[in-house]
């Protein structure tokens, strides 16, 4: 459940825009990708877990290890099925950078590539030439065409959706001790997400923004 914030020109605008690339038909050749992050404690079992066995359930201790935190790049193509999860140690603009550099690699061929994001600081160009310099890191950022979602707005952003399943999914109640652990169970759902081409179906459109928040197409005037 998201609450929505105060329902300005500027909100509607990113929001109507968001919404509008949501809009377009597929175009293999301008990917619409949603990009948001996971972050994810690791716990490490303290004593062996007993596997099930005929009669009997798989047991695990209560008593568990903190090994201290993650982080998990997950992306989307929703209308194509197309799925990324890019599992590193931090959240830095660092490793947004290696995450946006293997996205951009994943569509050689793409014109652009419509990337939604929320106003993360470190979701900017300048993570990109910090770490690959201002030439590379400019081009590198040019294959995208951002749509940052409006502040408080990060619901648009269907990337949601996908961590949603991933953490579902993937993470559910296991302990995952350490990153490479978590780097192989992200990668083998990865995996089989794309191999089933699982979709998001998005239906929250424009028309039903304007019905819902009661505001004139173009004006942006509250009814």
């Amino acid at each position: 459940m998201w609450c929505v914030a105060e329902l300005n020109d500027e909100y509607i605008a990113k929001m109507e825009d968001v919404l509008e690339t949501y809009e377009r038909p597929y175009d293999p050749t301008e990917p619409v990708v949603c990009l948001d992050e996971k972050p994810v404690t690791l716990h490490a079992d303290v004593r062996p877990a007993s596997p099930a066995q005929p009669g009997r359930e798989a047991r695990r201790d209560n008593e568990y290890e903190r090994r201290g935190t993650a982080n998990v790049f997950c992306a989307v193509e929703p209308k194509a099925g197309r799925h990324f999860t890019f599992a590193t140690p931090d959240r830095s603009g660092f490793e947004f950078a290696r995450a946006a550099c293997d996205l951009a690699m994943q569509y050689p061929e793409a014109r652009t590539i419509h990337l939604v994001m929320d106003n993360l600081n470190i979701h900017r160009r300048k993570s990109l030439t910090d770490v690959f310099g201002v030439e590379i890191g400019g081009e590198i950022w040019g294959r995208f065409t951002v749509h940052f979602t409006p502040t408080h707005g990060s619901w648009l952003n269907q990337a949601e959706i996908e961590i949603g399943m991933f953490s579902r999914q993937c993470l559910g109640t296991r302990r995952i001790p350490d990153l490479q652990t978590l780097r192989v169970e992200s990668r083998a759902w990865n995996r089989r997400m794309n191999r089933d081409r699982i979709k998001i179906n998005w239906k929250f459109d424009r028309r039903a923004a304007r019905r819902k928040f009661g505001y004139k197409r173009k004006s942006f005037t509250r009814s």
